[in-house]
């Protein structure tokens, strides 16, 4: 597969995952989305839910590793590629590593907690057994931009 088909596969991955930021965000949460896919096809779906299922856990990428685990009947995701609009905190990227994903790829960075190279890098860790290839910055602006429109929106109400 040469790197054009490569970006293209990337960008359709992001654009399902920008999907599923847009309904977290109709339902008030931080409008972050996420997909797995194992063989071209998605088999996990996520967006953040931690207020409307009170579970600080409920961030998409664990949603979406849930439903791919569940429909693999193994907690292991080896082969998967999971897209994400948000660089994944260190909570998420130590379940990504746990789960054995293959590829990352994600979107906009998080200066606050991103752990994969924003704050701190989970994904380079030497003494870690299980390394997964990051992509980072595809669509980051329209990622980061449902986040600044998200986060703009909030800070106008309160006012």
């Amino acid at each position: 597969m040469n790197n054009a088909s490569q970006q293209l596969t990337d960008e359709a991955g992001m654009n399902a995952a920008i999907a599923l930021a847009k309904l977290a965000a109709l339902r008030g949460e931080v409008p972050v989305g996420a997909i797995v896919v194992k063989d071209g096809v998605i088999i996990g779906r996520g967006s953040n839910a931690p207020i409307g299922n009170h579970d600080p856990s409920a961030h998409a990428e664990i949603i979406a590793m849930r439903e791919a685990a569940a429909l693999l009947g193994n907690y292991r995701l080896v082969g998967c590629t999971l897209y994400v609009t948000l660089e994944p905190c260190a909570m998420c990227s130590g379940a990504i590593q746990h789960a054995r994903i293959a590829k990352l790829v994600f979107g906009a960075q998080d200066p606050k907690t991103g752990a994969c190279g924003s704050v701190v890098n989970l994904m380079a860790e030497p003494k870690l057994n299980h390394h997964t290839e990051v992509v980072s910055g595809v669509l980051a602006q329209e990622c980061g931009a449902l986040l600044s429109e998200f986060f703009r929106a909030r800070r106008l109400a309160k006012q």
